[in-house]
């Protein structure tokens, strides 16, 4: 059984290894290397930051990072979900995103954005199939390494935060 719970501290190693084997994979971000914790958690909201965790495992982690300083933006926040490679395929990744939407409504977020480069369909599809659009193709939006990339801007609108 899958259980969802905070990210923690004790949790920072497991979730580093994930993230690192998704800048490995080439298609999860522009980051090169994994950060340490107290940079990690200096850029991320200190709420909407879960594990999903079986038998004590952390088998995929998720987070929000905020898009901006402004006041105005203050309910829109990025997207961040990593699946541990041997946990891929088996629903983690769609289980962490409901439960930070989720979360993220409870925090009074109105809107949830993710860049995602193209070639990653998993990631696309668990995005669509919780609700995200396609909002725009970036063409060449920044460098991974020497490599120009594609990214593809992707926003999920909350249907009961910030519709009045």
């Amino acid at each position: 059984m899958i259980k969802i719970t905070n990210l923690l501290p004790q949790h920072w190693e497991a979730v580093k290894r994930i993230y690192e084997e998704g800048i490995a994979t080439g298609c999860a971000t522009f980051q090169t290397v994994a950060p340490d914790w107290e940079a990690w958690d200096k850029s991320h909201l200190l709420t909407c930051r879960i594990v999903a965790l079986h038998q004590d495992a952390v088998l995929g982690w998720a987070a929000l990072t905020p898009v901006s300083s402004r006041c105005v933006y203050a309910g829109v926040a990025e997207v961040s979900v990593y699946v541990a490679a041997q946990a891929r395929g088996k629903k983690i990744g769609s289980l962490l995103m409901q439960n930070l939407i989720e979360q993220s409504e409870q925090e009074g977020l109105w809107t949830l954005q993710s860049g995602i480069f193209p070639e990653n369909k998993a990631s696309i599809s668990i995005h669509q199939n919780n609700g995200f659009r396609i909002m725009g193709y970036r063409e060449r939006i920044g460098k991974l390494g020497t490599t120009w990339r594609d990214n593809l801007l992707m926003e999920r609108r909350s249907m009961v935060i910030g519709i009045d």
